[in-house]
């Protein structure tokens, strides 16, 4: 019996993938950066089909997020599982550093986190060896000098797992597979059969990327590095293949002894990418000690076999939302860094936003709940109440990228505007009176073209490209969703959002 996964199989902005297998379980962990709650914590017994179980960091006092550009925040995640307790390091960039939270259950509540004093640089990784021995493994700037822009060394330390510090000798182990690569990052370390085996992305995660690996039978070293590295990139494939950016890969382990890997990749339209980073699977095998990633293909495939049963989750993000009566939001959605809170309610009426004083170009906490776009074409939809809305308040929808370049449908009791924000500047698009004051506001997205609508009406198109990686920078995918702001002003007022709704 067995099932197969679509790739991606989690479409979307789910980069830096990261996952471990407990039994027949297995557990998927992606960055998030600016956003909150951070790190989405996916579940799934079949490696096809996958479902939201929770967020790694949902508290203010786990994630400070103040000031974080988009694309600074949380780095890339590692999740890992020994002795009955579940792991996850990661890197806050803008706040703290490197840290480990801990949980007995995967869907939380997780720690506080433990911030690991002497841990430089980013893209922490655990390994629990047999001895029970626990060991830190990152990649941090050359020790002896930065000699050109990605010089970087992976190094390892022995953890006391316990006292959540590192001990003993710092050692760095590696500096890539080829002579003057740069940014060697994303580091894991496995033992499997005699060797110590790092893995590890390098080239950047744009064009050049890709992913490596060497071995010793010592975990300190030397190691050999794979005379047939990379194990996988499509860096050679042109600039209009259509996956690109391939890397940052994670290795794991079925019951039966099959392995898989997890890594990102991006989908771009005409060579801009708008949704982002996301998470692929392939199939691994072993060959004379090293690994083999979709042997006979070597590249990543629409689809993957697995040998497991089908697996159906019991929580399914829906994309229809009705906000009245709802006792909480779906793990599925993210607010922008650290959100007041009194930012949003749910009451009877549906979910009721603050008109902050804060805007969605500003690098604060907006009045912003929103998810993943994971589509190329969709159309986001919501109903909301704007009959009490004066002056500088406003309330609609967002399609965003990062604070300076976003399309937004903003309306007040009187008239409402379709806004493209290039570079930080606002351009309106089109503009129309507000007939009815329960209004209804759309974003059509097809390919790299968007419409913005109100009541059903178009009222301004744009280009979304430049919404994308490659224009915009960072490391986000797009998201879409409701916003409300009094502008600068301050207000206790909410503008209520009966429903909303993301139709691919």
């Amino acid at each position: 019996m067995s099932v197969f996964a679509k790739n991606p199989i989690m479409p979307g902005f789910y980069p830096d993938p990261t996952a471990c297998a407990v039994g027949d379980d297995y557990y998927l962990v992606c960055s998030t950066f600016a956003y909150f709650p951070g790190l989405p914590v996916l579940h799934s017994k079949d490696l096809a089909h996958w479902e939201q179980i929770g967020n790694v960091l949902d508290r203010e006092s786990q994630l400070p997020l103040e000031r974080a550009q988009h694309s600074q925040g949380l780095f890339a995640p590692t999740i890992r599982y020994y002795d009955g307790t579940f792991y996850v390091i990661c890197t806050n960039v803008s706040h703290g550093g490197n840290f480990i939270v801990t949980a007995t259950d995967p869907a939380g509540p997780w720690s506080e986190p433990y911030y690991i004093e002497g841990a430089d640089g980013i893209d922490p990784s655990l390994f629990f060896d047999e001895d029970g021995k626990c060991y830190y493994i990152g990649t941090h700037p050359n020790p002896d000098g930065v000699k050109y822009n990605g010089d970087w060394f992976i190094w390892i330390q022995e953890l006391d797992i316990k006292q959540m510090k590192l001990v003993g000798e710092k050692k760095d182990v590696w500096n890539g597979s080829m002579r003057n690569v740069i940014w060697p990052e994303g580091p894991h370390l496995y033992h499997i059969g005699e060797y110590y085996y790092i893995m590890h992305a390098e080239g950047g995660t744009g064009p050049d990327h890709c992913e490596a690996v060497c071995r010793s039978k010592n975990i300190w070293g030397p190691y050999e590095n794979f005379p047939k590295n990379p194990i996988i990139t499509h860096r050679h494939l042109g600039n209009d293949y259509p996956i690109k950016y391939v890397g940052h890969a994670d290795l794991f382990e079925t019951p039966a002894g099959e392995w898989y890997m997890v890594m990102l990749a991006v989908r771009p339209l005409e060579r801009f990418t708008t949704m982002g980073r996301e998470t692929f699977l392939a199939k691994v095998t072993w060959e004379d000690g090293w690994p083999v990633v979709n042997p006979g293909v070597g590249m990543l495939t629409d689809e993957v076999e697995i040998n497991l049963p089908e697996w159906k989750p019991t929580y399914e993000q829906t994309g229809s939302y009705k906000f009245a009566g709802m006792e909480k939001l779906g793990p599925e959605f993210l607010l922008l860094r650290n959100p007041k809170e009194d930012m949003y309610k749910l009451t009877d009426k549906g979910l009721e936003l603050k008109l902050a004083e804060e805007t969605i170009k500003d690098v604060a906490s907006p009045s912003f709940v929103t998810i993943r776009q994971q589509h190329h074409t969709f159309c986001a939809n919501t109903k909301v109440n704007v009959a009490e809305l004066t002056g500088s308040e406003v309330a609609g929808m967002v399609l965003m990228q990062n604070n300076y370049f976003n399309v937004r449908v903003e309306a007040n009791a009187d008239t409402v505007k379709a806004i493209l924000c290039e570079k930080g500047v606002d351009t309106v698009l089109g503009s129309a009176p507000v007939a009815d004051k329960n209004i209804s506001l759309s974003i059509k997205v097809e390919g790299l073209s968007a419409k913005v609508l109100a009541e059903g009406n178009v009222i301004g198109e744009t280009s979304v490209a430049n919404l994308s990686t490659e224009v915009a920078g960072g490391f986000v995918g797009c998201t879409v969703g409701m916003y409300a702001s009094a502008n600068g002003e301050k207000s206790d007022k909410y503008a209520c959002f009966e429903s909303f709704s993301y139709e691919a």
